[in-house]
């Protein structure tokens, strides 16, 4: 390990692979709420988090688990479940009076039609404004599970539906 006056140990998190403290000060320079997408191979989780000098403040919050008490009965790890998410998530921002927000994947690579960009997807529709480009996002057959079962469209827009209605 190197020693000396001039090495610098770096923080924690990125030495952890945690943390890119360099993306995370580019997104709060934006001085908009951060809607943080994390995803699983079995579940999604999205948050709005507001910065503050404190700590971050979570404003709301939305995890792929919580689809089942809505009459989920797909897998919650899929684009479908990502994009209800997304859309759970958004509703409750909007409650909270976020309008707009940056989109923060973490460290995940931006892959077209990645399971991130299904949650923005959901995002979008539930009326948050976050800057995006058209093409990164899913195709609409993806996003209501056509490519899994043919009833799945069906479901997709029950869930939808009741999350309206609460």
């Amino acid at each position: 390990m190197a020693t000396g006056p001039r090495y610098k140990v770096p923080f924690r998190r990125r030495r952890e692979g945690r943390t890119d403290f360099r993306q995370r000060r580019a997104l709060l320079r934006a001085r908009l709420p951060r809607a943080v997408v994390r995803t699983t191979l079995r579940h999604t989780s999205v948050q709005m988090v507001a910065y503050d000098a404190k700590g971050d403040q979570i404003v709301a919050a939305a995890h792929s688990h919580e689809l089942l008490d809505l009459g989920w009965k797909g897998s919650t790890g899929n684009l479908p479940a990502a994009y209800l998410t997304g859309y759970l998530a958004g509703m409750r921002a909007k409650k909270k009076g976020v309008e707009e927000a940056v989109l923060d994947i973490g460290l995940k690579e931006p892959i077209k039609g990645a399971a991130c960009f299904a949650t923005l997807k959901g995002l979008l529709d539930a009326g948050i404004e976050i800057p995006h480009s058209e093409e990164i996002l899913p195709s609409e057959d993806r996003l209501k599970g056509k490519h899994i079962n043919a009833d799945m469209e069906k479901m997709v827009e029950e869930v939808k539906n009741r999350m309206e209605v609460d």
